[in-house]
Formats: structure tokens, sequence, C-alpha cells
């Protein structure tokens, strides 16, 4: 299963907005609390760390967000202060999301990444975007709500279109500016206002490496969780394999066969020119293609 999705909680949307009830959930002896530090989860070895209410010494002044019930039993993250030594040391180990993404079982990395892009947007948005007013948490950390102007702030989610463009048994790949050394990958862009997920896509590849496209075919998608992005996996059909690298977002670009793609992901190409990692959608996307006939 591709990392991040196949999340397996009921949000409880319709009861979440009551206070008594999400009380009385947090006060249950099984209820379970992911902490979450500098953006980080809380790993116990390959598992997430949930701890108990009083594991974690919960306090009423921690912020803490409902993340929904799984098989019954009410889930939550809680944030913790960004103090310079990590807290929680004799129960686990705080780890970056990507790197927790590699370990964790598919639901629980699905768990941790909601967690973690919940947690995000509060330490992003405490203050009101209209008035300039201090928010507070509301929804059990599904909204915050300003006192000042009365305005409501949601979670945000913003859509990224990743494209990988094929030309019959070729694929165009590109080693982003930001790129670790050797690595290729699809191309990505976040969608402007007023866009299709269609126009998203040719409009990105004619700005990245001049690439004329005749037809667009969404693929999968995925909830990519640095911060709060949801990753709309495409494969753009290119009408000729001219192409001119834009030298600033993209260094580099190159066709590759599917023979050749295959045996990269493999492990059987040793000359420095890497592929993404498993966690990430263009791999699927890659993979998914070299199945093809």
């Amino acid at each position: 299963m591709l990392s991040f999705t196949g999340n397996p909680l009921d949000r409880a949307s319709a009861e979440r907005s009551d206070p008594a009830w999400i009380a009385a959930q947090q006060a249950r002896a099984d209820a379970l609390f992911l902490p979450i530090w500098q953006t980080k989860p809380l790993l116990k070895g390959d598992r997430a760390g949930f701890l108990t209410g009083s594991e974690l010494d919960l306090t009423p002044d921690r912020p803490c967000v409902f993340l929904g019930l799984r098989d019954g039993t009410p889930l939550f993250a809680v944030a913790l202060p960004d103090s310079e030594d990590p807290p929680l040391t004799a129960l686990g180990e705080f780890k970056e999301m990507r790197a927790a993404a590699l370990v964790l079982p598919d639901a629980e990395c699905a768990i941790a990444g909601q967690a973690k892009s919940l947690i995000d947007w509060h330490h992003r948005h405490r203050f009101c975007a209209n008035c300039g007013a201090q928010t507070s948490s509301a929804d059990s950390g599904y909204r915050r709500d300003c006192p000042g102007c009365g305005t409501q702030h949601f979670p945000r989610t913003d859509p990224v279109v990743i494209m990988l463009p094929i030309l019959g048994d070729e694929c165009l790949v590109g080693r982003g500016a930001r790129f670790a050394e050797g690595m290729y990958s699809a191309f990505a862009g976040f969608m402007e206002p007023g866009e299709t997920l269609e126009g998203a896509v040719k409009r990105e590849l004619q700005e990245e490496v001049s690439l004329a496209v005749s037809s667009v075919r969404y693929h999968t998608s995925q909830p990519w969780p640095f911060p709060s992005s949801l990753m709309l996996g495409c494969y753009a059909e290119a009408v000729s394999k001219d192409f001119r690298i834009d030298a600033q977002e993209i260094e580099q670009a190159r066709w590759m066969t599917k023979a050749e793609v295959r045996a990269r992901l493999a492990g059987e190409i040793a000359d420095g020119i890497k592929l993404p990692g498993t966690i990430a959608i263009a791999r699927l996307l890659l993979v998914d293609w070299v199945r093809t006939s």
C-alpha cells in the first residue's frame, strides 16, 4: 500500500463537535495519545508510540487533537512543547515523518501522517488571517475560531500534481535543484487557483521542461504530510521527445525506457542515478508504468 493512504479511522465528525463527548473520550481508560514533538511522531521501535493518558501525564493545557476511533478506541494527537531536548525518552524515540514512514505499518503510517499534518497546521495558524487576533482550537482540532472577527479557519490541504510524461516505451524523468545527488523523479507542482487537474499538469510540464502534452490520465492520489498536501498522480502523453529544462527548478532531465526503469527499480544498475524511494507516489507511477505491456 502507498504510504499515508488507507487511514482506518472513523473520524466521528458528527460527534467530535460536542465538547462533552470529546471529554468523555479523553477520560476513557483505553484512550490512546500519539505525542508529536517538533512535528515528529513518537515511535516505539517500528510501531507508533501511542500512550495512555497516565503515561503521558496529560494536562488540560496541552494542545490535543482528536484523530478518530479505531475499532471503537479513541485516538488523539498531542503537541508537546518544542524543547531543545526530546521528552519521553524512556518511552520511545521521536522520528522525522519520512523516516517513520519507512518502518510503520500501513495503517499506523496513515494515522501518524494525519496527526503530524493537524498538529503542524495548528502551529502555523495561531493567528487570524483576517484580523490578526489569536485564534483558538475548536471542533476537537479540526477548526480554529477567531474571537475578534468571528472567522472560522479550517485545516488546509494543498493539491499538488505529480506526473510522469510518457511517449511510447519511454518516460521522462527530471532532477530537481533541491534533490539528493543522483536522484531523478516525476515532475510536480502546486495547482493554482482556477486550474483543472489536466491544466496544471500541462502548465507544469511546459514551465519546467517545455514539453508539449496531448492528454493527461489520472492514476491515484496520496496524502503527503509535508506539511499537508494531496499528491495527484498522473500520466501525461507527450507529443514528442523534445524538451528544454528551465535550469531553475529542474537541473537535468532524461528519457528512460521501460527496460531501464525496470532494471533501476530492481537495483541492477549502479551508476549513481537513483529513482524515488518506496514511500513516494512517484515510485508508484514508475512501478505501475513498467508493469504495463
